[in-house]
Order: structure tokens, then sequence, then C-alpha cells
């Protein structure tokens, strides 16, 4: 996607990529808005974020800046672009995507800091709880608490035969994989199936994952709530049809794209309300006093036509706790 198209998208040039001296030329109270993924990908998320800042009177290069930074699935790029928001300065620093708003924590500063993503930020340890977040954060979680392990009893109660599943995860965000297997392991063992941990770090591994799904008898895989796998729903989804392998991710796009199942929250929705909370606080309001919102509402949608492309029956149970289905 060019610049241009993507500054017409999201409304506005200010919500383009960032001009180094825009925000410190300006007068305007300054957003810091940071993303570990890249804008042609995160175009109506952003979109989301900056309808829900206008919900509380601002809009960006009227009465507020807003400076976007990207790490291109580059995490390790983040503490960089943090400690750049951080001298322009920022008023409110607008950490979207897990890996983002780890590194904004990590940083230690005293910027206000609202949070958008889909892991638990209480297991995390980013917040003291979901009611009282405490310090200088809070934001807004995709997940409730039982949708991982779900995810993983819903590939069983599909593929019920199946006796070894596979999590994909991203080893360049250690915690959040590390957190991931600990919950799916748990949940595995519960339900008695063997769980394969595969890595992919970048495009380049995926080919070699589904070779490997092949190769250990891996007769499901769920993809874990990375961001980077987010940005790569429709790539993962058509390498799941090619290799005939029952999927599921977080991302409703997977299953639009071709993917068996999804299972998880609103993303557009999460980052609207995220948007909210910034410009509360900008308005004066503490994070601490701003309780963690989670997403109200986890979609299921299930893509008959690629089961039955698999050859798999659906159960009538499962068809019918669809929030959409695909035929």
């Amino acid at each position: 996607m060019r610049r241009r198209e993507f500054i017409v998208l999201v409304g506005g040039g200010a919500a383009a990529w960032p001009l180094a001296g825009r925000a410190q030329q300006s007068r305007l109270p300054v957003i810091g808005f940071l993303s570990s993924s890249s804008p042609d990908l995160y175009v109506p998320f952003v979109r989301a974020w900056h309808q829900g800042l206008g919900e509380t009177g601002y809009a960006d290069g009227q009465n507020v800046a807003v400076e976007h930074r990207w790490a291109m699935g580059h995490y390790d790029r983040l503490p960089a672009l943090v400690a750049e928001l951080v001298r322009l300065p920022v008023a409110v620093l607008a950490a979207t995507t897990g890996p983002a708003v780890l590194a904004a924590k990590a940083a230690n500063i005293a910027v206000p800091i609202v949070f958008t993503m889909a892991a638990d930020p209480v297991e995390l340890r980013l917040v003291a709880s979901l009611a009282r977040p405490g310090a200088n954060i809070t934001g807004v979680t995709q997940m409730t608490t039982e949708v991982g392990p779900k995810r993983l009893e819903l590939m069983h109660e599909l593929l019920p035969a199946v006796t070894t599943m596979a999590l994909l995860v991203n080893p360049n965000n250690p915690i959040i994989a590390e957190t991931e297997q600990k919950n799916f392991r748990e949940t595995a063992r519960i339900l008695g199936l063997k769980l394969e941990v595969l890595n992919a770090g970048s495009e380049h591994d995926f080919e070699k994952v589904f070779a490997s799904l092949v190769e250990l008898r891996a007769g499901g895989l769920v993809i874990s709530t990375d961001p980077f796998f987010l940005s790569q729903s429709a790539r993962l989804a058509g390498l799941a049809q090619r290799h005939a392998m029952p999927a599921l991710s977080l991302d409703r796009q997977f299953a639009a794209a071709g993917g068996l199942m999804s299972y998880g929250g609103d993303v557009a929705h999460s980052y609207r309300l995220a948007g909210v909370y910034t410009g509360r606080i900008l308005k004066g309001d503490k994070p601490a006093d701003l309780p963690v919102q989670q997403s109200t509402k986890i979609e299921l949608v299930i893509n008959l036509r690629t089961a039955k492309a698999f050859g798999l029956t659906v159960p009538a149970t499962l068809l019918g706790r669809a929030d959409e289905v695909i035929e």
C-alpha cells in the first residue's frame, strides 16, 4: 500500500507515517501511537482507534497531533521507538499489540499508557488487576481468561479422533509465547492430547511449519494470539487450505480467507475502546482509575466450505454455537 492510500484510509494526513519534526513544532498535545506491525496491515484497526478518539472530542491535526511509529514486524525496534516518542514528548502513549505494550512497560516511563492486546494483561503482569490496573497503564484486551484454552477445546470437539495438536507461536515474542505454551500444555493434558509447539518468527518459516505438521502427524493447528500472525491471517489460511490442515486462529479474517475456524474478540472494537480511553486520559482521567476493558463479544466463525473440502463433518452442537457459518 502506498503512503498516500494509507493517509486516505485512516482519514487524514496527520494519521499517516510520522514526520520527525511535526510534533515538536506543533503546540497541540501529542499522542504517540505505537504498533509492532505495519500500517498497511492495520488500516481498519487504526481507523477504529481514531473513531474512538473522536468520540471524546479529539481529531488528529485539529486539536491533537498523533505520531505513529511502526516496528514493521521487527520487535527489537520497539524500545527505540518508545524512547523516540517519549522524547517528543507525548502526553499519552497508545501501545497497540502485545509486544508494543510490553516494550512500553519495560521502559518504565511516566507517560500514561493505553494498551490494546489479545493476551491477558494480568497474567503478563502488565496490570495488578483488571478492575484496578494501578500505576500509569490501562487499556483493552480482546480475550477473556477462558478464550485461550477454549480454542484447543473447540478443535478437540471438532476433531475428537485426533490425538496430536500443534500450537504455532512466535519466538520473537517470548513472553507471550511462553505464557500460551504453558496454558495450552495444561489444557492438552486435561483433554488427553499431545501438544507439539512450532515456531515461526517470519513469513519464511511458514512453509517449514506446515511441512513439520505432516512429519509430526498433527491433526490440527491452533495459531497463537501474536500480532504477527494476526497480520498474516490470509497467508496462513491459504497454507492451511493447501495442506488440508484444520486450523483455528483468533482472527475472523482467517476463517473468511479459507481457514477452518476463528474464535476471538472483535479486534476493531477493542481499538475503538482504546481510542476512547486515550482521549479520556488526555482530558485528565488517570489510567489507574480506568479498569481494563474486555471484549464483551467473543465470536466463533466456522468455514463450512473448508470443512467439507477437508472431508470433515462439523457437529451440529458446534454449528449451533457459531456466530457465523461460511457456506
